[in-house]
C-alpha cells in the first residue's frame, strides 16, 4: 500500500468535506516518503563508511546519537528536547555506548534521577569518522553540481517551517 492511497480515502481534518488540493497532496506524500526514505538511507551509508574502516561494534544510530553530542556533556531527556535524537531507545543506547567505552556517565548533583553524559575519546573518534563522511557529502554535492549553497538553504528552510509546523500542531492538540 503506498502513501498516495490517502489521497482516495475519506477527507480528513480542516473542515467537514474539505479536501486538500489533490496536486499538493501528492507532492506534500511523496515529500514524507522522501524523508523518511532519506534518513534510512543515512543510517546505511553511515553503516558502509563503518564497515569501510572497520568500525563494527557501534551502529548508525549510536553514531548520529555521538556525532550529535560532541563536546557537550547533557542528559537523555536533553537530547530529546533538543532534537538531537528523536529515537524511542535513547536510554539503551545511552547504556550501550556507557558499557562500549564511547561514552562517560555520572549522575546529576541537583537531580540524583538524572544522567549527563559526554564523549570519551574513542567516542571523539567515531564523531570525527562521522564529521569526515558529512564533509566529503557535502564537497561531492556541490563539486558535482548536485546541489549548491541556494538550494541547500531552500531545503532547509522548507524543512524548518513544516518542522514548525508540526510542532504548532502537537500544542494545539493539548
Amino acid at each position: 500500500m503506498s502513501v498516495h492511497s490517502a489521497l482516495n480515502g475519506p477527507a480528513s481534518g480542516g473542515k467537514a468535506g474539505s479536501r486538500p488540493d489533490t496536486g499538493f497532496m501528492s507532492s506534500y506524500l511523496d515529500s514524507l516518503a522522501l524523508v523518511e526514505r532519506l534518513h534510512r538511507l543515512l543510517l546505511d551509508v553511515i553503516k558502509d563508511e563503518f564497515e569501510r574502516v572497520g568500525v563494527l561494534d557501534i551502529n548508525a544510530v549510536q553514531a548520529l546519537l555521538l556525532f550529535n553530542i560532541g563536546d557537550n556533556e547533557v542528559t537523555a531527556g536533553e537530547l530529546k528536547s533538543r532534537g538531537y535524537y528523536q529515537g524511542s531507545n535513547v536510554s539503551y543506547n545511552l547504556k550501550k555506548l556507557v558499557e562500549m567505552g564511547y561514552m562517560h556517565h555520572q549522575r546529576c548533583e541537583i537531580d540524583r534521577r538524572s544522567v549527563r553524559v559526554r564523549l570519551t575519546e574513542k567516542g571523539r573518534q567515531i564523531r570525527e569518522i562521522l564529521a569526515g563522511l558529512f564533509a566529503r557529502h557535502a564537497e561531492g554535492l556541490q563539486s558535482r553540481g548536485v546541489l549548491g549553497t541556494d538550494g541547500m538553504d531552500l531545503i532547509t528552510s522548507s524543512l524548518r517551517r513544516v518542522e514548525r509546523y508540526w510542532t504548532d500542531q502537537i500544542r494545539y492538540i493539548y
